[in-house]
Parts: C-alpha cells; structure tokens; sequence
C-alpha cells in the first residue's frame, strides 16, 4: 500500500525528497511537505481550500486530521512549523503550530488557534477558535485553558520527539515490506 498523493484541480502537493509519507496515508491539494518531515499512517491531509504547510522536521502522527476552509469565506491555511509535533489522532483546521510547538494525542484545534514554540496543548483538548496557547504554558481541558506552566525542559519535548521521529521515519522507510 502506497501513500495516496493527489492534485485537486491546479493544487498539486508538493513534498520534499527526504519527507516520508507512510502507506495509507492521504495528501491532497495545496499541501506542502517539507525536509525531513513525517506524516504517518493513517493520516489525511486535504488542502482542497487552502494551503497546508508542515515544516521542515515536523511530524502528523498516526491518524490525525489536517484541513483548512476557503480564504474567500474567512478560512486560514493550517501552518506546522519546523520540528513541531502533532500527537496521534489530532486535529487541526485553519490553525497554526509554531517551529517546536507540541500538540497531543488527540487534541483539536479550531479556526486561527495557535500554539507557540515551546508550548503544549495537552492530550484530548479542544483550543477554541483564535486561542492562542503561549510559549512556556501547557494548556488542558475542553475547552482548553491554562493548567500550569511547563517545568524546565517540558518546552523541549516536540524538538526531542521530531529528532526521534525523523529517525523513525527513516527506519520504516528502508525497512517496509508488503506481506500481503
């Protein structure tokens, strides 16, 4: 099973050679891959409306959702920074990660959130649309809200996890065989 990669209509994706894409996954549209990025199995990333853009080291876990709305109607690209990471199961719409930034398992951010480098939306969150979660600060609850600030390297967690999952990404690449 390959990766399911197409334009729709003039938006085609663009993905950098040293980006994996697992099989089973789905990106489609104005969606832009960047160096030594992941999208893993399961995900989909349809940029039918708008532009997608995850950055250079950033990972989209197993099953997570990414989507966008029609500028003309008020709809923002989702943005990924460099090295940030999107936990399994997340899903972002119009929304924006910066460069380190970390999102959870599971958490849900709407329209023009945001969250900064060096901060944390907790696992199973809702950001409400136009949120912001500041740098140093981890955010939890639905909707989410301030549950503490971060302890002394908590901010570090999303480039740690990039780095491994930049390595992972490169095993399963060299290592996958279809069996069936």
């Amino acid at each position: 099973m390959k990766p399911l990669i197409f334009a729709i209509g003039d938006k085609t994706p663009k993905i950098h050679d040293t980006a994996f894409i697992a099989p089973g996954a789905v990106v489609c549209g104005d969606v832009e891959v960047c160096e030594n990025a992941s999208i893993w199995y399961g995900c989909v990333l349809r940029g039918d409306e708008n532009k997608i853009v995850v950055g250079a080291g950033a990972n989209v876990q197993d099953g997570a959702v990414i989507h966008v709305d029609n500028p003309e109607i008020g709809g923002l690209p989702t943005l990924i920074g460099a090295n940030a990471l999107i936990g399994h199961k997340a899903l972002l719409h119009g929304a924006h990660v910066h460069d380190g930034g970390f999102v959870g398992m599971g958490a849900t951010m709407l329209d023009g959130s945001v969250v900064e480098t060096g901060a944390m939306l907790a696992a199973g969150a809702f950001l409400s649309p136009r949120k912001v979660v500041p740098a140093g600060e981890m955010w939890a609850g639905m909707p989410a809200k301030k549950f503490r600030d971060l302890k002394d390297g908590e901010d570090k967690y999303a480039l740690i996890g990039s780095a491994s999952y930049i390595k992972e990404a490169r095993r399963h690449r060299d290592a996958l065989t279809k069996i069936s």
